[in-house]
């Protein structure tokens, strides 16, 4: 035989209904409330009655001081203990699951066929690149599901059922609460609903001065409800009409906020709103979008110059370190060539790359190469005689 509940444990077990995390599920037809035990058990050793009062000792020192009292409870009827029951899924959905999983793979090989093929024809570096991202792929397919198509992640449905052996233990244990006291909020709630139930019965014997001021309240209230749905229909007639003269292309809404899911203030936020919609607003858009490609197709073609200057310094520091090496000779024909260079880019410069020259101006420049080489045959003499 099992007494009446004390003051103490009922209170105990109040703070456990209302603080102890509860979930709910049906049992044997019914909407029930659970807990599980391990988690009362933290709930209770958090509560005031784990701490020591002076002179007194605390009724909650350990877990297996929970766990005694919780067995009180239960006994006592305020919950009793459930037993989990997996539901098991019919044969025609694992039919129906095998099946679709044999087709998702016979989809893939499929597409790997495709994808041999295809590289088959491709040249060498693309099979190189294409092996690259191959791998790159595998590797962030392995880090995340190895293999195997991925499925959804699905929460398995129990069931509750009640328990032969009725005993609280500290683990995973399942209990269903019988407990069901009202709380404060509620209460507080119902008996003010009741008391403005009867006072509005009572309107007739209320003084004069109360009834009229009640009254000029539900009329403002009535009003300020009425201007709210009258606006709301002139701006959408506001908008039509702007639409309708300008064709389309402004969009206009006075307090566009009024009937969004939103606060009582931020209803009215923002005053108005404008958008044009025309041919300029798309041109704009396209030219925006052009400037955006003329940038990166500049930004593309820098990087490409400055490339190139780096690999003709390269060129002209390998030039110079060869031309240090040897002797004046090499130097004298660097200098003829720059030469050459210069007269070639005054000439281009000019606009005379090609002279006309006549046949007289050939025949003088014949005789001057003549009477300077018999003048060096001549100095060419003169030591030699002095010698003799």
């Amino acid at each position: 035989e099992v007494g009446e509940p004390f003051k103490e444990e009922k209170a105990v077990a109040k703070y456990l209904r209302f603080n102890c995390p509860t979930k709910s599920t049906n049992m044997m037809g019914h909407r029930v409330d659970y807990f599980i035990a391990s988690k009362a058990v933290d709930c209770l050793l958090d509560s005031k009655w784990a701490k020591a009062k002076k002179g007194e000792e605390a009724l909650f020192t350990t877990r297996e001081s929970v766990v005694d009292y919780c067995n009180r409870l239960l006994k006592k009827q305020f919950f009793h203990r459930a037993l989990k029951v997996m539901k098991m899924k019919p044969d025609k959905d694992t039919k129906k699951e095998k099946e679709k999983v044999k087709a998702e793979s016979g989809k893939e090989e499929e597409k790997k066929s495709k994808k041999e093929s295809g590289k088959d024809e491709k040249t060498k570096k693309e099979k190189e690149k294409e092996k690259k991202k191959d791998g790159e792929k595998e590797e962030c397919k392995k880090d995340e599901t190895p293999g195997t198509p991925k499925k959804k992640e699905t929460k398995r449905k129990f069931k509750l059922e009640p328990h032969e052996d009725q005993v609280f233990l500290d683990g995973n244990e399942v209990y269903v609460w019988i407990y069901d006291p009202v709380h404060f909020k509620t209460f507080a709630m119902g008996l003010v609903l009741v008391i403005a139930v009867i006072a509005a019965t009572l309107f007739p014997l209320w003084p004069a001065e109360m009834r009229v001021g009640v009254y000029y309240l539900s009329v403002g209230a009535g009003c300020f409800v009425a201007s709210i749905l009258l606006l709301a229909v002139a701006r959408c007639i506001l908008f039509l009409i702007i639409w309708l003269i300008t064709g389309g292309r402004h969009h206009f809404w006075f307090l566009p906020n009024l009937t969004a899911d939103v606060g009582f203030i931020d209803s009215f936020r923002p005053l108005y709103t404008h958008e044009y919609k025309g041919p300029k607003a798309d041109s704009k858009k396209e030219e925006k979008s052009e400037s955006k490609k003329q940038q990166k197709y500049d930004s593309e073609e820098k990087s490409d110059s400055e490339k190139k200057e780096e690999e003709d310094g390269k060129t002209e520091g390998t030039r110079n370190s060869g031309t240090e090496g040897s002797g004046g000779e090499r130097h004298s024909d660097t200098d003829s060539d720059r030469r050459e260079d210069d007269r070639s880019q005054h000439s281009s410069g000019n606009g005379n790359d090609f002279e006309m020259i006549t046949k007289e101006e050939l025949e003088q420049q014949t005789d001057e190469g003549d009477c300077d080489e018999e003048e060096e045959e001549d100095t060419e003499s003169r030591p030699s005689h002095g010698k003799s």
